[in-house]
């Protein structure tokens, strides 16, 4: 599919479990988080958001540097691979993902759209297809990522399929 580019600070954070400080003493000790050590945490993130999802993919491979990831395996449809590439994205502190999934059956890809300000599904299908009320063909395409189609946030990408 290509290097699709994303806002790092919008997404869903890592879970607080990695940052939390569990000490049997009241005075909690600052640790020092190596930049590898976040990346590692992300890309775990993204695998363990990949497998919540559903979404069937072979011989994945998620690796993490800085604000950029890469996606590598084989996905039988082209949605498939840009739901995978939007739950990467879509993590808080990507900025780009390379996504080098191979697809079995090939199709035309998908509109990625970044959610804006005051933007709702229904106006986001009246301006893709001039139907407002196709609003649930966007929210079916972008399950399992969200999960209420009143529940998007600006920096969001979604996919927009072709009619």
């Amino acid at each position: 599919m290509g290097l699709f580019s994303f806002i790092t600070d919008a997404g869903s954070k890592l879970g607080g479990e990695i940052f939390d400080v569990t000490h049997a003493t009241e005075e909690a000790i600052p640790s020092t988080v190596t930049p590898e050590q976040i990346d590692t945490a992300r890309a775990q993130s993204i695998t363990d958001n990949i497998a919540k999802s559903a979404v069937l993919v072979e011989d994945l491979v998620v690796t993490v540097n800085g604000p950029a990831a890469l996606l590598a395996g084989k996905v039988n449809t082209q949605a498939c691979s840009e739901k995978l590439t939007l739950i990467a994205g879509n993590q808080f502190g990507i900025g780009n993902v390379d996504c080098q999934l191979e697809v079995a059956n090939p199709e035309p890809e998908s509109i990625i759209y970044t959610v804006k300000s005051g933007d709702t599904l229904g106006k986001i299908a009246k301006a893709e297809y001039g139907d407002a009320s196709k609003y649930t063909l966007i929210f079916e395409a972008n399950q399992p990522i969200l999960q209420d189609p009143d529940k998007i946030y600006v920096g969001q990408n979604l996919r927009i399929p072709t009619l």
